[in-house]
């Protein structure tokens, strides 16, 4: 986002707000200005920083279990990180993807089902069109 953010401003979507060069939980002033925070911004442009693939016969038949395992890992990061969220969990033809508005949200995914799972962990290299765009695949069959 081009400019400088005001220091007390508080997103009008999450409840974010930004306080000393961060974004917090913490309550905003009642004079914060408003300001849509990052992650409301990718969701809204449907921009994802990062996105997950996970594949094979193994996270089709588990798939549930998961997500799940995903997810706790959205609500630990994002109690203390509010940009780190899940945008979108859709099914994938042999899998699921879930795309995310941080760019390490989504390898920590990949590693979290990597080390629970075992399988198959990559992390191809980006591509022209989308050079900000951090891409994980797990697979396990």
């Amino acid at each position: 986002m081009p400019g400088k953010i005001a220091e007390f401003a508080a997103c009008p979507h999450c409840t974010a707000n930004y306080r000393n060069g961060r974004w917090t939980w913490h309550e905003a002033p009642a004079d914060a200005t408003e300001h849509v925070c990052p992650a409301c911004k990718r969701i809204e442009d449907d921009d994802p920083a990062g996105v997950l693939h996970a594949s094979g016969e193994f996270a089709e038949l588990h798939r549930d279990e998961l997500i799940q395992l995903i997810r706790n890992i959205e609500k630990r990061e994002r109690t203390e990180h509010p940009l780190k969220r899940i945008m979108n969990i859709t099914d994938e033809d042999g899998g699921f993807g879930v795309t995310v508005t941080d760019s390490k949200l989504a390898e920590a995914f990949g590693q979290a089902l990597k080390n629970a799972y075992d399988g198959l962990l990559e992390r191809p290299p980006t591509t022209s069109d989308k050079q900000n765009l951090v891409r994980v695949r797990w697979t396990r069959d």
